[in-house]
């Protein structure tokens, strides 16, 4: 069975990242015992990524460079921002465990569209968050194997994405 729209695809792979300074290092190590899985043709990875996978099959493997441009994109200075601590307060407390470093949280703009923000410090001036993807800035090298090409279960096909090794999850 080959990888193509509407196969739930399992792949194992290494990813190792380059910022265009230090070279490639390792970023993510992703086993053949706990491969990732992903609903093939859903935009749940990246276009480059998935073109690397497609029409392959279980025991096949690849490897794929993609650039930052066709990765995540440029590191933006625009997406840091201060944010009043006030902001942070729930009934009227400040939540001393939600404002770390390195914390990242769910947040919205106010157009309601859902971002991540890491909290890369907290000062007398507000909370700094930054908004950039983990990876913005960095080309990406995987390096993998597909594991397992499978029929999606109706259900993930309405869902968009993959429900795991036999296609049942809970929400």
């Amino acid at each position: 069975m080959k990888a193509e729209k509407d196969k739930v695809v399992a792949v194992s792979y290494t990813l190792k990242v380059d910022d265009g300074e230090s070279g490639q290092e390792l970023f993510e190590t992703v086993s053949e015992e706990n491969p990732f899985y992903f609903l093939f043709g859903y935009q749940n990875v990246l276009p480059k990524f998935e073109e690397a996978i497609s029409g392959k099959e279980a025991g096949d493997t690849f490897s794929v460079f993609i650039d930052f441009e066709n990765g995540y994109g440029d590191y933006d200075e625009d997406k840091k921002v201060i944010i009043p601590k006030a902001n942070f307060k729930e009934e009227g407390k400040k939540n001393k465990d939600l404002l770390r470093v390195g914390k990242v949280i769910p947040m919205q703009d106010d157009k309601g569209n859902q971002m991540r923000g890491e909290i890369t410090k907290v000062d007398y001036r507000g909370v700094h968050m930054d908004f950039n993807p983990p990876l913005a800035g960095f080309d990406l090298y995987f390096e993998g194997k597909v594991m397992l090409v499978r029929d999606a279960e109706p259900v993930e096909i309405e869902h968009g994405h993959a429900h795991g090794p036999d296609g049942h999850h809970h929400h």
